[in-house]
């Protein structure tokens, strides 16, 4: 009796136990079908889908004359779809035929369970419309696009390059990616439960968006000139590079901007100096890379030498200590503290007035000056003309000024620091502080941007820049035009004189570290007209071999550019 009872009670927690559970998996279903059921749209709808980028058009960049310097060019993605492949040892054969790739590695692809896999990108437009042709099922034909450079190497190291996935990776090109990428868009397909695309089924299709147009200050045609000057002088002097730079010292607007040697955009990881890359490491090509796209003009610094008297001058003038007419007495050298700091005149230049040692380039004059101005007001005309900030250039890794401590500048830091030695600057802040000296005290931002614009040329955005007012007088600024006028016509930058114009300047020739290497910067900084500046240019020649001199080799090279660019400015001669 107690068995049986004992068995019904079993088969009660039994049959309810069933109860429960089938309660529970109605309710389940109840909840999935009614509370879940989207969710669960969503993801058997997203299996049935299949969505393939099409990628944006970048933007192109333009010249300030509208010259186009970046644009793009049709190519092609090929892929596979595995499900869909009807016959693979067809699709494998004509693909490693047309794509010039070996069978085996197309095999891997073709045969690899995937939804979508990509056999190769960047194909020629031809190529694929070729493969496109053969109508071969599961094989995918999309039009893409790849950056191109109509002028090879022009401003390679301004303009910048893309990665694969068309992305800004140095220069202008990374700066401004956010107005010249655009928008990429999709096509969307529906398969069955095979993966196989059904036809008859509507694709969905949102239109990519093309990038804006960027209308940049480069003339091309002062660009090219440039560059064929520094690759001139680069092979005539065997040097190890050369930069120059050319600037409206009014708005900061850069005409050109050159780095010799460029490197080829369309093919920028080989190496522009023929170096085999078979046998370096991954780290050594790289090393060899970032050194080959460096823009020295605002990435490197280096000792100014006698083109940063420009600067020592105005400071002095600007705060008293000095008049044109004092006279100073040059043996060739200046006994600072334990030092013997000589003059590059081994015999001296005698009695002589200030204007006479600005065009003599007299470094015992420029000590006096210094000294005279002292440590901490020599260190706060450096704040003044903005050598310790950053330009602002809109272009990625400005370096900025290297300089001693205010309270490590004994007599002999100074008396250095006053003719351009001890401390670095880059070219881009030495020309700029320079500009804000003789365009009447105002301090500019170069720059290369000038507005964004739609594909059909519309202006769609103006690039406003800082300007930072009353660096010097205009007392100050009118009197050292005179005096770096007076240095081409008749002092060290005479090579720098072109008949009918008139040019300030003024040359260095400064060594690099360490000094027992015996290697020498030449440059020249100039402007003209000098009564009333529209164009300011610096040549630098690193290292280069034989006559090193600013004045004989820098100096000849700014003149030349000038002659031709002058007159394409409209800067008549008077």
């Amino acid at each position: 009796m107690k068995n049986k009872t004992y068995n019904k009670k079993k088969i009660l927690v039994v049959f309810l136990c069933a109860v429960a559970v089938i309660i529970g998996l109605i309710g389940r279903l109840v909840y999935l079908m009614v509370f879940d059921a989207e969710y669960y749209q969503e993801l058997a709808q997203d299996l049935h889908e299949r969505e393939r980028e099409i990628k944006a058009a970048r933007g192109e960049i333009v010249d300030r004359n509208g010259v186009v310097l970046a644009t793009n060019e049709t190519v092609c993605t090929i892929s596979v779809i595995h499900s869909q492949v009807e016959d693979p040892q067809t699709v494998i054969r004509i693909l490693a035929e047309e794509l010039e790739l070996e069978e085996s590695t197309v095999r891997k692809k073709v045969e690899k369970v995937s939804s979508m896999e990509r056999i190769r990108t960047n194909v020629d437009k031809e190529t694929g419309d070729r493969i496109r042709s053969y109508d071969l099922a599961g094989v995918k034909v999309d039009e893409d696009y790849k950056r191109y450079y109509p002028f090879d190497e022009l401003a390679s190291k301004v303009l910048g390059f893309t990665g694969a996935d068309n992305q800004g990776i140095i220069g202008l090109e990374v700066k401004y990616e956010d107005y010249l990428k655009g928008q990429n868009g999709t096509i969307l397909t529906v398969t069955d439960a095979r993966g196989i695309e059904l036809e008859g089924v509507a694709e969905d299709r949102i239109e990519p968006v093309a990038g804006e147009t960027l209308q940049v200050s480069l003339d091309y045609n002062i660009q090219a000139y440039c560059e064929q000057a520094a690759l001139k002088v680069l092979e005539e002097k065997q040097a190890q590079s050369v930069s120059i730079i050319l600037m409206n010292p009014q708005n900061g607007e850069i005409y050109a901007m050159v780095n010799a040697p460029e490197f080829n955009l369309n093919e920028p990881y080989e190496l522009n100096d023929g170096t085999d890359t078979s046998g370096l490491s991954d780290e050594e090509l790289q090393d060899a890379l970032n050194r080959m796209w460096r823009n020295g003009c605002i990435n490197d610094t280096y000792e100014p030498g006698s083109t940063f008297k420009i600067i020592t001058a105005s400071a002095c003038l600007e705060e008293g200590v000095v008049s044109l007419d004092d006279t100073f007495v040059c043996p060739g050298y200046r006994i600072v503290e334990d030092r013997k700091i000589r003059c590059h005149k081994v015999g001296g230049h005698g009695t002589e007035t200030f204007v006479e040692g600005i065009q003599n380039s007299c470094n015992p004059v420029f000590i006096d000056i210094g000294l005279r101005l002292g440590a901490e007001r020599f260190y706060d005309y450096f704040k003044k003309f903005g050598l310790f900030s950053l330009t602002g250039i809109d272009l990625p890794g400005e370096a900025g000024t290297i300089m001693h401590r205010v309270e490590d500048i004994g007599t002999v830091e100074l008396a250095t620091m006053s003719f351009g030695q001890s401390f670095q600057v880059t070219p881009i802040q030495l020309m700029t502080t320079v500009s804000s000296i003789i365009n009447g005290g105002r301090r500019v931002t170069p720059h290369l941007g000038v507005a964004v614009l739609s594909k059909e040329g519309d202006l769609i955005e103006e690039f406003d820049y800082e300007e930072e007012k009353k660096i010097v007088s205009e007392e100050t600024s009118e009197t050292m035009r005179m005096l770096l006028e007076n240095v081409v016509s008749e002092g060290s930058g005479k090579n720098a004189y072109i008949e009918g114009y008139s040019i300030g300047g003024k040359t260095a020739t400064s060594q690099t570290l360490p000094r027992s290497a015996n290697r020498y910067i030449s440059s020249f900084i100039g402007f003209a007209p000098a009564e009333d500046p529209q164009v300011i240019g610096i040549v630098l020649i690193n290292d280069p071999q034989g006559v090193y001199y600013g004045g004989t080799i820098a100096a000849p090279v700014l003149r030349d550019i000038y002659d031709n660019v002058l007159p394409y400015l409209g800067i008549e001669k008077n």
